[in-house]
């Protein structure tokens, strides 16, 4: 499938996405602002009810798909016969040609430190050690702040209303695929779901996301097959004790002209160091796309 640059991008302006509501700010001044929208998405395999989730309700078929694919519960090899997405009742089911039965599984399940209601289960570290990322995909410095340029300044729902995550799939220094969603595990498992859905390889990808780099970030990014992963946030020590193990690329803290990478560092390129060139244009990042959580050391 041929991708062009925000081949998939935010859409600030759905009215389903954000509501208007009024209060007042700190002087007492009524305003009107805008808030994002979550709404409950009850997720069926075949006839078994697997998980309610909290969603702004875009890209649903996706978001189920990438949900079971990081869940092990769909394999790569599995025939989708169909996809059914209810409004009406909030509901998505996902219909394969070999039979499911995930009752024990269900069980296991554990919460993660993630927002909203992101679950993985005990049987994922599975998939995980059995990954083997590319070795030889390179990650020009250049890349990063172009990526990073180019993805703040983009027409969001984050700059739009907040309260919302952002993950992108990258090549090289162009942005591909960029979801949304209140919780950053949904907002991946969209991308994952999307290059399942398209048949997208992850060999010579990046995964570009806002929030923090936890383990349950990692995870997913390794379970996808993709051997780089970049945040404007910060890391967790298992984060990047998994990235290690996984030789995953581990770029957190970019902003501006500033990264730290602690795993798969010897994917580094170091273009922007070499005479006639410059970190891409990448001046301190202005205010207005500052997220929260995104400082120093989050």
């Amino acid at each position: 499938m041929s991708l062009k640059t925000f081949t998939i991008a935010p859409d600030p302006a759905n009215p389903k996405l954000t509501e208007r509501v009024r209060g007042l700010d700190q002087d007492g001044r009524e305003i009107e602002t805008a808030v994002t929208v979550e709404r409950p998405l009850t997720l069926y395999l075949n006839g078994q009810e697997i998980v309610t989730m909290m969603t702004i309700g875009d890209y649903p078929d996706c978001l189920a798909v990438g949900y079971l694919l990081n869940q092990n519960m769909l394999r790569r090899d599995d025939r989708i016969t169909g996809i059914d997405v209810d409004e009406e009742t909030d509901t998505v089911v996902v219909r394969t040609e070999r039979a499911t039965d995930y009752e024990a599984k269900l069980k296991k399940k554990t919460l993660t430190s993630g927002c909203a209601q992101g679950t993985a289960f005990g049987d994922v570290m599975e998939t995980f050690e059995s990954v083997h990322l590319p070795a030889d995909l390179r990650l020009r410095t250049s890349w990063i702040y172009a990526l990073s340029r180019q993805i703040n300044l983009q027409p969001s729902l984050y700059l739009e209303a907040g309260a919302i995550h952002g993950c992108v799939l990258c090549q090289e220094d162009r942005p591909l695929i960029y979801m949304e969603d209140v919780g950053r595990h949904n907002a991946v498992d969209k991308v994952a779901g999307y290059m399942h859905l398209n048949g997208i390889s992850a060999e010579d990808k990046i995964f570009y996301t806002t929030g923090r780099l936890t383990s349950e970030m990692v995870i997913k990014t390794v379970q996808m097959g993709i051997p780089i992963l970049i945040s404007r946030s910060g890391f967790t020590a298992w984060g990047v004790q998994l990235a290690l193990q996984a030789n995953l690329t581990l770029v957190g803290r970019a902003k501006g002209k500033r990264f730290i990478a602690l795993a798969g560092t010897d994917r580094l390129v170091f273009d922007t160091n070499a005479v006639g060139t410059d970190a891409a244009g990448a001046d301190d990042e202005n205010p207005r796309h500052a997220r929260k959580g995104s400082r120093d050391d989050d």
